[in-house]
Formats: structure tokens, sequence, C-alpha cells
């Protein structure tokens, strides 16, 4: 079914038109045991660093390709990069994880690859889509993702002082509420005819989907045991550089270390369906926030 004919009248905002266009995505998304199994903190670090992976790899296409863009009118007014840009931010977090290399450790699945390469796609010759891909991702990181944050921080016990959970972190945005406002007066202030604006809501249905595409195939690597090709092994997470760390100004670390470490491998949910239940929802949550709860 055509969007043009699901709405008739399209000089409604873009927002609300993107809202409407996405809503059976949404349905689904909310449809997931994923809210109350996240909720009650059922996620383990090895589903958490391949997400953070992916993540990686979408937001720098995704920002390579808005910077190509920051100056044409059909994006440069939706281009906030101090206040939404999410790469320093995961390198930061992939640094936490996976350690010095983790540009040589992390994995990049054939989804996410397709995903990017949309993304470069869609930048290089058809940039007046950009808005629908990065709309669906920064408000909802900035939305959802807040949740998540606190969600994660327990269930993995992560630090208090926020290691491993840049990509949740906006500096830049003193008031997530205004700037969302802001961020959607200047979408709908962007200039564009009814096929384009058609374009634009399908694209973002397309986003939903690749990124559901990315998910999948992150549970297929994780229910092979495999991350980066090689087997994984039940072990302390977070490597001892960064349990220091986080003893920096606290007791050296010792047998709580250790506990805190035995705590990231045991709390795995028992089989790979339901811990990918959760890291599908880790995006239902922070795509459809962004649509549903401004």
């Amino acid at each position: 079914t055509s969007v043009l004919s699901l709405f008739p009248s399209m000089s409604k905002d873009l927002s609300e038109l993107m809202k409407e266009a996405t809503k059976e995505v949404h349905e689904q998304a909310e449809n997931t045991p994923f809210m109350k199994n996240f909720q009650k903190g059922q996620v383990s670090l090895h589903e958490f660093k391949l997400v953070t992976a992916s993540l990686y790899f979408i937001y720098s296409a995704l920002e390579e390709e808005t910077e190509r863009n920051k100056d044409n009118p059909v994006y440069a007014p939706v281009h906030f990069p101090a206040e939404l840009h999410r790469k320093a931010a995961l390198e930061k977090d992939l640094e936490y994880f996976y350690g010095s290399n983790w540009r040589e450790e992390i994995p990049c699945p054939e989804a996410t690859q397709k995903y990017v390469e949309r993304l470069h796609y869609v930048g290089k010759n058809h940039p007046e889509l950009l808005v629908a891909h990065a709309y669906t991702r920064y408000l909802g990181d900035l939305s959802g993702g807040q949740v998540l944050k606190k969600i994660a921080q327990k269930a993995l016990q992560l630090p208090s002082t926020g290691e491993g959970l840049a990509f949740f972190t906006f500096d830049g945005v003193s008031n997530a509420t205004k700037f969302k406002q802001l961020y959607r007066s200047r979408m709908n202030a962007l200039e564009m005819d009814l096929a384009t604006k058609k374009r634009v809501l399908e694209e973002a249905k397309k986003a939903f989907l690749l990124n559901i595409q990315v998910f999948e195939a992150l549970q297929e690597l994780m229910s092979k045991g495999q991350e980066n090709g090689y087997p994984m092994q039940p072990k302390a997470e977070l490597r001892t550089r960064s349990v220091n760390k986080s003893h920096e100004h606290g007791p050296a670390p010792g047998k709580e270390s250790e506990r805190t470490n035995r705590r990231h491998t045991d709390m795995m949910p028992t089989t790979p369906l339901v811990r990918w239940i959760l890291a599908i929802g880790f995006l239902a949550t922070t795509v459809a926030v962004a649509l549903f709860a401004m």
C-alpha cells in the first residue's frame, strides 16, 4: 500500500507522518517479550559488545554521509554533530570492552555491511532521504537510550562513572525534551514535494527493517558461539585494565572484582533465543521510542 493512499493529507508535519508510516513496525516491536525481560536485567555482556560493534559501523557510515551533506539544504537544517554524533562515543565504549586493538577484534556481519552500504548509497545519491535514517536513530538514542543506559549499567555491573556507556551520554544536549522539539521543528520545515515526502517515509520503514536484519544476523553469530570468527569462551568479560580503572578512587581490586567479573558471565540467560530477544529489543526500543514517546 502506498504512503500517499494511506495518508491523503500529506500536508501533515513530517514527524507526524513518520510516526504513522512506521506504526506497524512499532507494534511488532512492542509485541515482543523484550520489554519485560530487559527490565529484569536479562542481558549479557557478549550481546552488548556485539551490538555496540555493529552500531559503530552504522554510525560511522551515517556520520560520514551527514558530514558530506552538512551544507546541502535537504539535510543541513537537522545537522547537529556536536549534540548527536555517536561515533566517538562508540569508539570509547569499544576500547573499554575490547581493549586498544578493538578495531581488529570487532566483527562486521553481512547484514551490518548491507546497512552501511545503504547509508553510503543514500548519502551519495539521494541525500534527501538521510533525514529518515538520522531521525530514526538519533532521536531513538536520545529517548529510549536513557532507559537502556540505566538498565545496562545495573545488569552488567558497569562502573558508576560511565565506562562502557558513552554511547548513551549526550553531553551536548542539556534538555532532551527541548532539543527534540527543536529537531522536529527543523525536520518539519524541510522543503520537499509529495513524491519526496513519500520516499522519506518509505526510507524510514527501510531503516527499521535494516536494523532488525542486523540484529538477526548477530543472533546467528552468537548462536554459533563465535565472535570475530573464533569460539567464544566463558570468561571474565571486562579486562583487568578496565576493572583497575574503575577502582582508581576506591578499594583495590580483589575478591570483589572477581565476583563482579563472574556476574558478567553468569548472568547470561540460558538460551540464545531469550538472549537475542533482548538484543533485538535494544534496537526496537531506541528506534521505536523516538517515534512514539516524544
